[in-house]
């Protein structure tokens, strides 16, 4: 069985896509960039707002699907450039406790709206 999740607390899919998708115990939430979900509009140029916004995005997805931080098991950080890392990765653990999902970071040639982070993540049920 598939639950699907949307919330207007995150910004609307801007493609053909799902805010997040429940297969079994996995809830797979789709990339979120750091738009504002009332006027999907970007929050900021800067990296660490970005990232906090991203962070928020991802919390309101997962309070849609009755879960938070700690359920997470996996992320994927897609970055417009390696230099932003360390500030990307101090706001992402201000919203995380141990022990820490599993992790990949990548850069990447470009983000959708002009975005310089994006996350993906599956959070468990188990």
């Amino acid at each position: 069985m598939k639950n699907v999740y949307s919330t207007d607390q995150a910004p609307a899919a801007i493609g053909p896509y799902s805010q997040a998708v429940e297969v079994g115990d996995l809830v797979f939430i789709s990339g979120q960039i750091p738009l504002n979900p009332e006027s999907m509009e970007m929050v900021s140029d800067d990296v660490a707002q970005q990232t906090e916004q991203v962070m928020k995005n991802l919390g309101a997805i997962l309070k849609e699907a009755g879960l938070d931080y700690k359920n997470l098991v996996k992320t994927t950080i897609l970055l417009d450039s390696m230099n932003d890392f360390a500030t990307v990765n101090e706001i992402y653990a201000s919203f995380l406790d141990e022990p820490y999902p599993a992790r990949a970071a990548f850069e990447v040639s470009a983000l959708p709206k002009g975005a310089k982070v994006e996350i993906e993540a599956v959070a468990s049920r188990a």
